[in-house]
């Protein structure tokens, strides 16, 4: 085995040492003629993030960027580190949140870009008769919300833009391959009605949407007649969901409260996520958004309790929900991150964005039941018993929002004894 010239070590323990990625950007800096002055900060940065082959590796790709002709200013580089596709890159990803904590560059328009890219997809799988329509709603609705954020008022969020750019290009569709009209003008209260009918639960959302692409069709002319104005939606408004029974939350319970000293990375036991998001949601109703922005500081040891969302005081934890937050907090302090959330994933741990929605989606996965789910049993729970109005303003809800959770039926064993 040929030993390392410098240190006598032989190629396996060079390659773990932890000395590599400063030795690498020491090299560097010798050999630009002026080196950045934030080159060692950047080197300190990623040598606590990553191990020592990949942070060499992204020192060794920043060199390049660095050795060519072009402005070495922060900005620049981290315009020019950037790649093409849905994914910036790991040596773009790292700059922004190293630039960005140091002030010395604002933050990419990436998640706009991706968002851009998610809506074009989603005008162009739409039949090019229909196409330039659905292309104009689509630009009506960005209009929109860029007066809306001006104003100061609720905005479209990109999920709900391209949630109603899916609904109409799955009419479209179904205009040209079932219905053989290739024209809106020639849509009528059947189509939509035969339409509607593919999919009865999610017919209140998607006559919402359809009504407001045929207003905006009739305003630009594009139609006479607006198919769509005398629909309704004719379904309660009451809660529908699944909930969970007292026997199936009892078993919940006792997954996430028992043998917490098990091995997680092994399999022999309940991860850590796992366990906090289902013992949020069961005792305290959280919702993934709420647990999956939580950060550290939003936890009190002094007082036990978290602050979750937008809920006006923190929450008070009762000790098996302690005990499950701390052994989270335990696994994310293994994983030496400088990521501020609480909820820490291997794809987050270097920087500091918050977990996906996804990742929130299925962490319950294992045990068979949905965030939704669980939350929905709580919140269910709480109304019947309480004041939905008390509920409402402890969740930091609408006042109107938890009504739809009140049951219209009497459950026997909450009467008095006769």
């Amino acid at each position: 085995m040929r030993r390392h010239a410098g240190l006598g070590l032989c190629s396996a323990c060079w390659q773990r040492h932890p000395a590599r990625p400063f030795i690498r950007a020491e090299a560097l800096a010798e050999r630009l003629a002026s080196p950045p002055d934030w080159l060692e900060s950047f080197t300190a940065h990623v040598a606590s993030r990553y191990c020592p082959s990949r942070a060499c590796m992204l020192i060794t790709e920043l060199g390049r960027l660095l050795a060519d002709e072009h402005s070495n200013l922060p900005a620049a580089v981290l315009d020019r580190a950037r790649r093409p596709g849905r994914s910036m890159g790991p040596l773009a990803r790292v700059l922004e949140d190293f630039f960005t904590d140091h002030q010395l560059a604002l933050a990419t328009d990436h998640p706009e870009q991706l968002a851009a890219g998610r809506r074009r997809r989603r005008v162009d799988r739409v039949p090019a008769p229909l196409r330039p329509a659905v292309a104009g709603f689509c630009e009506k609705m960005l209009h929109a919300r860029e007066r809306a954020r001006r104003a100061g008022t609720r905005a479209r969020s990109d999920h709900t833009v391209e949630t109603a750019l899916t609904i109409v290009g799955d009419l479209a569709q179904f205009l040209t391959e079932q219905r053989g009209k290739h024209g809106w003008e020639l849509v009528d209260i059947g189509d939509i009605e035969a339409f509607l009918a593919g999919m009865p639960a999610s017919r209140k959302r998607r006559l919402v949407v359809l009504r407001q692409f045929f207003r905006f069709a009739r305003a630009r002319r594009l139609i006479l007649v607006d198919p769509a104005r005398d629909l309704s939606a004719s379904e309660p408004s009451a809660f529908r969901g699944s909930t969970l029974t007292l026997a199936e939350q009892r078993s919940l319970f006792r997954r996430w409260t028992t043998d917490l000293s098990a091995d997680s990375a092994a399999g022999d036991g309940v991860h850590p996520h796992e366990a906090l998001v289902g013992m949020l949601a069961l005792l305290h109703g959280a919702s993934s958004q709420e647990m999956r922005l939580m950060l550290i500081d939003d936890v009190d040891e002094h007082a036990r309790a978290v602050r979750l969302g937008r809920r006006p005081h923190p929450v008070p934890l009762d000790p098996a929900s302690w005990s499950v937050l701390q052994r989270c907090l335990a696994h994310r302090a293994q994983q030496r991150t400088d990521n501020p959330h609480v909820i820490v994933t291997k794809g987050t741990k270097a920087g500091r964005r918050a977990a996906s929605t996804a990742y929130l989606s299925h962490v319950l996965d294992p045990c068979g039941a949905a965030p939704r789910m669980i939350r929905s049993t709580r919140l269910v729970d709480l109304v019947n018993v309480m004041d939905p109005k008390l509920v409402a303003a402890a969740f930091g809800m609408d006042p109107q929002s938890p009504l739809i959770y009140l049951a219209d039926h009497v459950d026997a064993g909450r009467l008095p004894n006769p």
